[in-house]
């Protein structure tokens, strides 16, 4: 029983810490009750990304089939995992902000669609660590790669929002709320599910996989700074 919570803290940590900083960059504090409501929807998305996951990967590997070569882990990263994911956190995202009186400074897309994703990796990281019975590394590798992954995905997704909202409506920042992070996802997920493809490719694979995490966070760093540099000048909506 110990076991069991101490692997479910290791899976709730890395969220609640990656939230806690994010909020804290907040000037302008969101409602608590806005945050709470973009926290449970991204928990409550995991049950139909579950049955449209499994639906996808039925039409391209087979009931029950799986990936097995380089272009199928691809399909498999892009189509199954990056597609329904950044999908429903979409549609969440948009359930939040469309009448959201309080969605009135550029940082705010990025808090509420990193609530929404949080809450969404919150539940995934559980399934998988408290799950498997070598949960302290699973929590581990987790902790360092998939949350925050989740994390960086979600501010890609949460600036773009912004910058369409209050920046300029142009198609470009419309489909790059979508666009960058499917695609910020389906390259990591890529990257990851090649790992064992090749027993001689897995320390190159390892070290592919470091560096697009690492720019993908300094990516998202410079977003978050900028969001908030914007707050800080007054530029708001009217």
């Amino acid at each position: 029983m110990l076991s069991f919570f101490i692997a479910l803290a290791i899976a709730v940590l890395p969220a609640v810490l990656l939230l806690v900083y994010i909020l804290k960059k907040d000037a302008k504090p969101e409602p608590t009750g806005k945050i709470v409501l973009a926290l449970l929807l991204g928990a409550l998305i995991v049950i139909p990304i579950i049955f449209t996951e499994t639906f996808i990967s039925d039409v391209l590997f087979g009931n029950g089939g799986e990936a097995q070569s380089f272009i199928s882990h691809c399909a498999d990263a892009f189509m199954v995992a990056a597609l329904p994911e950044e999908g429903f956190k979409l549609l969440a995202l948009w359930l939040v902000l469309r009448k959201n009186p309080y969605f009135d400074e550029h940082f705010d897309g990025i808090v509420y669609s990193v609530c929404i994703g949080l809450g969404f990796a919150t539940i995934e990281n559980i399934g998988y660590v408290v799950g498997d019975g070598d949960w302290a590394s699973v929590g581990v590798m987790r902790a360092i790669f998939s949350v925050p992954g989740h994390y960086a995905f979600a501010v890609l997704m949460g600036y773009y929002y912004s910058q369409y909202r209050f920046v300029k409506r142009s198609f470009l920042n419309w489909i790059s709320i979508f666009f960058v992070p499917f695609l910020a996802h389906g390259i990591y997920d890529a990257i990851v599910m090649n790992v064992g493809i090749n027993e001689y490719l897995v320390l190159p694979i390892i070290a592919l996989l470091i560096f697009f995490c690492v720019k993908m966070h300094q990516m998202c760093k410079k977003r978050i700074m900028a969001q908030v540099e914007l707050d800080k000048t007054g530029n708001l909506p009217a």
